[in-house]
């Protein structure tokens, strides 16, 4: 693939881009550079997240916020990290999946340390919901990315590996907040989130684009240029080239369609409990529990750590009993287990149900960037992953600022039941409408204007069943 991707790229007369044509630079160890740049980039993802988590009860102090109003910073977040994924998404398919990762790192970078010079929630708001641009486009990113890199027989546990890196940036920046805002306040929290950018341009350099895309890629600027079908391309008589317009591709065909708004819904039922818990599980243990807060971060510390193993876990089982069957039972367990917590709590075992909890809310995160990965070609994958996963978050957007009202009105018992609820409905969605393994993302597959008719007939399916355009 990597000698006739550098050949097709040498029949254009126009110059490529220089991220094209480089599938040559590709060797046997070359996924493992992009899995260390994909992990650290989620590493330092994960602790951009979570360091408002940790900051809202200083907030609070510092800017005389009520809790629908901290609640609403969240919400900024995840309205600004939804817009983002889903240009992110795009950017990956037009730009690269590496450039897009590495811009997204220093972006939100920057933005980040520029929230510790805020001077009143106004300002930190408009600033959070823009920096949150470079955090949304980050996941999906990294994730496709590294599903192009690794074969289909164990992409899961790679991918449910990776995944832990976000969950190490959570644990990072629980450990940062322990030491820095006891004794320096949250300002100094977000000061050292500069560090990063510099990481994300030198690895940048180092590592070449999936040949999958750039092989779909150079065929699309080879139609463009030529305004006409290669021979080159196995294609039926009926099948159109690729429209310009990637969403309209996605839309114009019924499958890709139907995927894209399924896992629409079911991300958007995801993270409304994700961020939820997210958002306001340290509120919780701080307010309800009464712990000091250098005791709540090694309890939290504890779940993130068991969040690490589920993941690692998930993804293994899903490459050897499924994605599907993984994932609701993942969803389906976090759901039962969230009013276990609330109701059922005591000084003896809150660390025990915090673990055990972390444990099962990672199963679906472990599991869901391949399930998605699978189910969209290649030329359309990242626009509508990110474009599918991110208008979800743009509805989990409501998430914080709801958990919120509903803790200001009593108590966060409703609260957990509601989020429960969401992890609930994010499992039975998939687990009845999407089927696992569509496409082979290590194939630089395009996607036909013919329409066939894929409706799950059984609980039995073939793997890697295609509906493609093979380039050659």
């Amino acid at each position: 693939m990597n000698n006739q991707n550098h050949a097709g790229a040498g029949t254009l007369s126009t110059k490529l881009p220089s991220n094209l044509g480089t599938a040559h630079r590709i060797g046997a160890n070359t996924w493992k550079l992009a899995f260390i740049f994909a992990f650290v980039s989620l590493v330092i993802d994960g602790v951009d997240i979570m360091l408002l988590s940790f900051s809202l009860t200083s907030l609070k102090a510092e800017f005389g916020l009520s809790s629908f109003q901290a609640g609403m910073l969240g919400s900024s977040s995840l309205a600004g990290m939804a817009l983002g994924g889903i240009t992110g998404g795009w950017a990956c398919d037009k730009f690269g999946r590496v450039r897009t990762i590495a811009w997204s790192v220093v972006f939100f970078s920057i933005m980040t340390c520029i929230l510790g010079f805020t001077q009143t929630y106004e300002q930190f708001m408009i600033l959070r919901f823009i920096g949150a641009f470079g955090l949304g486009s980050l996941y999906m990113a990294c994730n496709t990315l590294m599903a192009e890199y690794v074969p289909t027989k164990y992409r899961t546990t790679v991918l449910g590996t990776l995944q832990t890196g976000q969950t190490v940036g959570y644990i990072v920046a629980t450990l940062l907040a322990g030491a820095i805002i006891p004794d320096h306040g949250w300002r100094m929290l977000f000061y050292v989130t500069i560090i990063p950018a510099a990481f994300a341009l030198i690895f940048m350099r180092f590592i070449p684009e999936p040949a999958s895309w750039q092989e779909a890629k150079i065929e699309q600027l080879k139609r463009k240029e030529q305004n006409i079908i290669q021979p080159q391309v196995q294609i039926s008589a009926t099948t159109k080239a690729p429209s310009e317009s990637i969403y309209k591709r996605i839309f114009s065909h019924q499958q890709h369609r139907k995927m894209f708004l399924l896992w629409m819904t079911t991300a958007a039922f995801l993270q409304f409990g994700y961020y939820g818990v997210n958002n306001w599980m340290p509120t919780y243990l701080e307010t309800e529990l009464n712990m000091n807060f250098k005791a709540l971060t090694g309890y939290m510390v504890g779940a993130y750590t068991a969040m690490i193993l589920g993941k690692i876990i998930a993804g293994y089982a899903a490459d050897k009993l499924g994605r599907r069957v993984t994932f609701v039972f993942g969803t389906v367990s976090t759901a039962a287990f969230l009013p276990v917590i609330i109701f059922f709590n005591t000084p003896d075992n809150i660390a025990y149900l915090l673990i055990t909890f972390g444990f099962l809310y990672g199963i679906p995160y472990g599991v869901n960037a391949t399930y998605m990965a699978e189910t969209f070609s290649t030329d359309v994958r990242g626009t509508a992953i990110g474009g599918a996963y991110n208008m979800g978050r743009l509805g989990a957007a409501v998430a914080p600022a709801t958990i919120g009202i509903i803790a200001a009105g009593g108590s966060f018992t409703m609260a957990f039941i509601v989020m429960g609820g969401a992890y609930f409905i994010a499992g039975v969605i998939p687990g009845l409408f999407i089927r696992e393994r569509q496409y082979d993302p290590q194939q630089s597959s395009l996607i036909s204007s013919v329409d066939q008719d894929t409706d799950d007939q059984s609980s039995s399916i073939q793997p890697n069943v295609e509906k493609t355009v093979t380039v050659k």
